[in-house]
């Protein structure tokens, strides 16, 4: 007997935009990247925004939808491994949100994508770019920055972003589609799953929060001057 299902917010509109935003800036930034020349103009902005996102979710984090807190998809080790065995309890509402292993990369898409934010800061490729928290480190760490922000860093995040698209395809091939509650924000769910606050007021402190977040990137932008 299938079982009665209803639309449920899962994902507020905050957390599609950033969403959206980050994967057009992640893009952008590996575009330009290979591009290079005046390009890199492109890159250094949308590096920028890159780091405005981020500082962004990482608030969301805490003050957004249910769905969107990291307190509902930091899970434990025994829940990753009795998802990965098919044993997961219907109260956990594993597959609501990010289920364990979307978990796993939404964090990892997060910490390189930090990191590599990070080594541009501190960047010179002794030609065209200058950090703006570069004079805060030697020359040394500056190229070796450089160096890490040009080879692995950027083939990392190449990986993580290939390794999440196959995992949406592969979801797709199984009849489930990941992309669709990204665009409208609602799942086809059992009636009593959490929902995601998503009104006025969330979509306001959202707005106020991504104008901190780029006012921060800004002010971080000039220290170089």
């Amino acid at each position: 007997m299938s079982v009665a299902t209803v639309p449920t917010r899962v994902w507020d509109l905050p957390t599609r935009l950033f969403h959206w935003l980050l994967a057009a800036a992640v893009i952008g930034c590996v575009v330009t990247a290979k591009i290079g020349g005046n390009a890199m103009l492109w890159h250094t902005r949308l590096g920028f925004c890159v780091l405005a996102l981020i500082v962004f979710r990482l608030v969301w984090g805490f003050v957004g939808g249910h769905w969107s807190r990291f307190g509902r998809f930091i899970y434990a080790p025994g829940t990753l491994l009795r998802y990965l065995r098919g044993q997961g309890r219907p109260d956990e509402h594993l597959d609501v949100g990010h289920n364990p292993t979307g978990a796993l990369s939404v964090f990892a898409i997060l910490a390189v994508l930090a990191v590599q934010v990070g080594l541009g800061l501190v960047s010179d490729d002794e030609i065209a770019f200058l950090g703006p928290l570069n004079r805060f480190v030697s020359p040394e760490t500056g190229l070796l920055a450089t160096s890490l922000h040009k080879t692995w860093g950027q083939w990392l995040i190449i990986g993580l972003v290939a390794l999440h698209v196959l995992a949406i395809v592969v979801y797709l091939v199984k009849r489930h589609n990941l992309v669709k509650p990204m665009i409208d924000g609602d799942k086809a769910l059992p009636p009593g799953t959490p929902a995601s606050a998503d009104g006025l007021a969330q979509r306001a402190l959202a707005l106020v929060l991504a104008a901190a977040a780029g006012g921060l990137a800004w002010w971080v932008s000039r220290l170089g001057f």
